[in-house]
């Protein structure tokens, strides 16, 4: 059992052991790999760009799988940059490099490289190489003189000796946005720039500035790579390849200029800035790829144009110009082709003579003859010329000639009229130099009556006059001719025929026209009549002038006229005629101005006020066309109120008006301002002041005055009856006769003389009769003897008249019997008249009474010393009426009036 036991684990010590020694040799060979790393370290640098070499230890030969090399860049003992680099089993033993291209330049800073080795999970000791930086007693700024690129960013340092104190760093070309400053050690700073543009110079400068004010600095060259477009080639004498092409912002200059190369020859045939080159080739009628290359530190570019030369020559220009002859009107001209086989080429050339181009037709052409040119006249003409197939391109001009063609005869006057009172003035433009064709002598008027042809008129004129005023009837046509004379002879005559002035004739209104950008633009309806054309005349409005005018084709309908003499704010007068066989018509008149200006104030003259009521108007007289540098639209009125400082204005459309009203206006003063409305606004202003009064004060003038005229009035009417008084008294008051009162008796009469009686002129009217009523009380009286008393009085305006014998129907008084009173007389009856104005009463004259019939007509009262009798017509009053009623009879109160007694009784 112990046997078997020992038999059973033999096997398992054997796999121990094998264990065990493979375990033993495993450890050795990876005790061996740890030992790999790296040997011979080297660092070297230049510009930027550092590069590192080194060399595997011999126990890097074990190696059986990738093997890892670590790398630490340190700037200035500042961590800046890691990287790792592979090396494969059977890359082991081979030299290893490894670079990097810093952002400082090397001399700015040192630069260290840290490396160790690392396989699966098992790392070797860093072993580190460095490069320091460049050592000055001198600022410096690195890098200098390097090639940058449009739109890189670089960075620049500036190194500083011990004891030196930096200021700043700046490009001067750039702004601060697009600078950075940073500190890398106690000596060293740098400045990192985004370089968006190109060298303007040769360079641009970087500037270090210490503290105090000490510079420092270096030159950076920014460009672009090759930036070549549009290419093109041609050929020009048929034996070579000329090529052309664009260069933008390609340059680096004085540093290292972009180059070029054509058909890939290795051959420089061109250095910027040149954009063309040219290459010996045979030149036959097919396609061919034409390639350029362009390059320069930055980079490289090519291009190709594919073309068949023989349809893109380009002519070289003429040689050799010459002129053969010259006449008044003609001119010929030859030149000669530097290349032979242009002579074997269709061509065409252009010859240009004084900006004027004619075309000209041939095979190898190298001969024209030029036409219709100016007589005494000088000229210069050039030459160019292109293949007539396959259009390429023109050749330049050639070297112009020079040459002066022969004099001839003027050409013919430009004539006008011009009528003005009773004058006609027949004007022509002064011939311009290449009108006259020398120098002019004089000029030949003819002038004749339309109806007599055959007698005409003629007059010399002098070369510097250019009218002829004729004083002649201008309601007659006539015809005038005006031809103009030089050494080489006459010009053909120009006709006008002035039309007569007719006042019964066909008149135009004018309308209004405004100019514009210094010109009037006119237009106008076709007319039938206008056989050759129209005719544009202008001139001031105003005063005398010289007209100008403009002939129009008859095509044509519209002109803009322009003239130098043209003035602002100055009206002018434009007419147009339809030119006719015969004399010119007149189709339209205008007035307006070139440009409208503001009219000055004091614009209105004679400005006054006047009050109506509580309106106010204000008035001018009419302004004069000489006053207006504008069209006048209306008129505008400004109201201030002094008091309350209000203003109000009142306006009117009218251009003729000469007042304006302000209405409804408050008592107080105020300034009155007119002013004119026109298209460049209020202008003219002129100003009044006035104080508008209450109407009482009015009132009280006018009263005053009326008084005055009243007064005088009876002044003179008092002066005039004062002198004439007694003529006025004997018409107005005549003499009164003095009333005789009768009473009849049985026996005759009695007369009462009544001499207290005054009348006044109302007083004199109808005189009533009184009569005395026998039996009839009166105020409880009767008479005696029942006699009745009869007073008549006269009517009005019966006074002085004859008494006309007549009895007028008596009325009655009654009487009653009273006893005699002692003292008085007896007398056949006592009376007492009552108070006539109380209680007399009338009664009509015409009724009949029936009381004391036989007294009627002895009781009349009659006066005799005069003829006077008293109005034949009476009234009768009756007493005892107490009532006022001036139609009934008067009552008589006998109280009032004693009757004496007659003294026979």
């Amino acid at each position: 059992m112990v046997l078997v036991k020992g038999i059973m684990m033999i096997p398992w010590l054997l796999l121990v052991s094998l264990f065990c020694k493979s375990t033993q040799d495993g450890n050795g060979q990876e005790s061996g790999v740890l030992h790999c790393g790296a040997q011979n370290l080297k660092l070297t640098g230049s510009d930027q760009m550092i590069l590192l070499t080194w060399e595997d230890t011999p126990s890097c030969s074990a190696v059986q799988d990738v093997l890892i090399y670590e790398l630490e860049v340190l700037i200035a003992d500042k961590k800046e940059h890691y990287d790792e680099v592979a090396v494969t089993p059977d890359q082991v033993g081979s030299t290893h490099s490894w670079n990097w291209t810093s952002y400082l330049a090397l001399e700015c800073a040192s630069h260290s490289v840290r490396l160790r080795s690392r396989y699966k999970n098992h790392t070797s000791q860093w072993k580190q190489e460095t490069r320091p930086g460049h050592e000055t007693s001198t600022t410096q700024v690195y890098p200098k003189g390097k090639l940058f690129q449009v739109g890189s960013t670089a960075t620049f340092c500036c190194v500083l000796p011990a004891g030196e104190v930096f200021g700043k760093m700046s490009l001067p070309e750039y702004s601060s946005a697009d600078m950075n400053t940073t500190r890398i050690s106690n000596q060293t700073y740098a400045l990192t720039v985004h370089l968006n543009q190109a060298s303007k110079y040769s360079c641009t400068d970087v500037k270090c500035e210490l503290i105090p004010d000490v510079v420092y600095g270096a030159c950076a060259y920014i460009g672009n790579p090759p930036n070549v477009t549009d290419l093109q080639c041609e050929t020009r004498d048929l034996q070579s390849v000329d090529c052309y092409w664009t260069d933008k912002d390609s340059s680096l200059p004085f540093k290292s200029p972009t180059e070029y190369h054509l058909l890939g020859s290795p051959t420089i045939c061109a250095k910027w800035p040149e954009t063309r080159c040219s290459q010996e080739v045979r030149v036959d009628a097919r396609v061919r790829n034409w390639t350029l290359t362009a390059s320069n530190p930055l980079g490289e570019v090519k291009l190709s144009d594919t073309a068949d030369l023989t349809e893109r020559v380009h002519m070289f220009p003429p040689e050799g110009v010459t002129v053969l002859s010259v006449n008044a009107r003609n001119v010929s001209l030859d030149w000669k082709w530097t290349v032979q086989q242009y002579y074997n080429l269709s061509l065409i050339c252009q010859v240009n003579i004084k900006n004027t181009i004619s075309e000209h037709f041939g095979v190898g052409l190298n001969f024209t003859v030029l036409n219709d040119l100016i007589p005494n006249w000088t000229y210069n003409v050039g030459i160019r010329c292109r293949t007539a197939q396959h259009f390429w391109k023109w050749s330049s001009w050639s070297t112009t000639v020079n040459f002066h063609t022969k004099g001839d005869v003027p050409d013919a006057l430009d004539v006008w009229m011009q009528v003005m009172d009773n004058q006609i003035i027949t004007i022509w433009k002064m011939p311009r130099a290449n009108q006259s064709h020398g120098r002019i002598e004089d000029y030949e008027v003819t002038w004749t009556k339309t109806t007599q042809r055959e007698r005409q008129n003629r007059t010399k004129v002098a070369p510097n006059n250019y009218s002829l005023v004729l004083s002649l009837d201008t309601t007659v046509g006539y015809i005038v001719t005006v031809t103009a004379r030089n050494i080489n002879g006459s010009s053909s005559p120009s006709t006008i025929t002035i039309p007569s002035s007719n006042p019964d004739g066909t008149k135009v209104n004018t309308s209004s026209i405004i100019g514009s950008n210094g010109s009037f633009n006119l237009s106008w309806s076709a007319s039938p009549t206008a056989s050759c054309g129209y005719i544009v005349d202008w001139c001031p409005t105003l005063g005398n002038c010289t007209v100008e005018w403009l002939k129009v084709p008859p095509n044509q309908t519209n002109a803009s006229i322009f003239s130098k003499n043209f003035k602002d704010g100055l009206r002018y007068t434009l007419s147009v005629y339809a030119c006719t066989r015969g004399a010119p018509v007149l189709l339209q008149r205008r007035e307006g101005y070139v440009r409208e200006k503001k009219i000055q104030d004091g614009l209105f003259k004679s400005v006054k006020g006047q009050q109506q009521d509580w309106d106010y108007e204000v008035s001018w007289e009419p302004i004069s066309l000489r006053e207006q540098t504008a069209f006048i639209q209306g008129y505008v009125l400004y109201c201030l109120d002094n008091n309350n400082n209000k203003v109000i204005n009142f306006s009117t459309d009218n251009p003729e008006a000469t007042s304006l009203t302000a209405r409804n206006l408050k008592n107080g003063s105020y300034i009155f301002t007119v002013k004119a409305r026109t298209a460049v606004g209020e202008c003219g202003a002129t100003s009044i002041t006035a104080t508008l009064n209450l109407l009482t004060d009015n009132l009280i003038g006018t009263v005053f005055i009326f008084l005055a005229a009243v007064f005088g009035l009876l002044s003179l009417i008092t002066i005039v009856c004062y002198r004439h008084w007694t003529c006025i008294k004997e018409t107005v008051y005549p003499p009164i006769p003095k009333p005789v009162l009768t009473s009849t008796g049985e026996h005759g009469c009695r007369h009462f003389q009544v001499d207290q009686c005054h009348y006044s002129e109302a007083d004199i009217t109808d005189v009533p009769e009184l009569y005395c009523r026998a039996g009839a009380p009166i105020n409880g009286f009767v008479s005696q003897e029942n006699m009745p008393f009869v007073f008549s009085q006269t009517p009005k305006g019966y006074y002085n008249q004859p008494l006309k014998r007549f009895t007028p129907p008596p009325l009655t008084l009654p009487s009653t019997a009273i006893p005699s009173q002692p003292g008085l007389p007896s007398s056949p009856f006592r009376r007492e008249f009552p108070n006539a104005s109380y209680n007399l009463i009338m009664q009509p004259g015409n009724q009949q009474s029936n009381f004391c019939p036989e007294l009627q007509e002895a009781t009349s009262l009659e006066r005799s010393s005069d003829g006077y009798q008293p109005h034949d017509h009476t009234e009768t009053f009756t007493t005892n009426q107490t009532e006022e009623d001036p139609d009934s009879p008067m009552s008589c109160v006998s109280t009032y009036i004693l009757l004496p007694q007659s003294s026979s009784r």
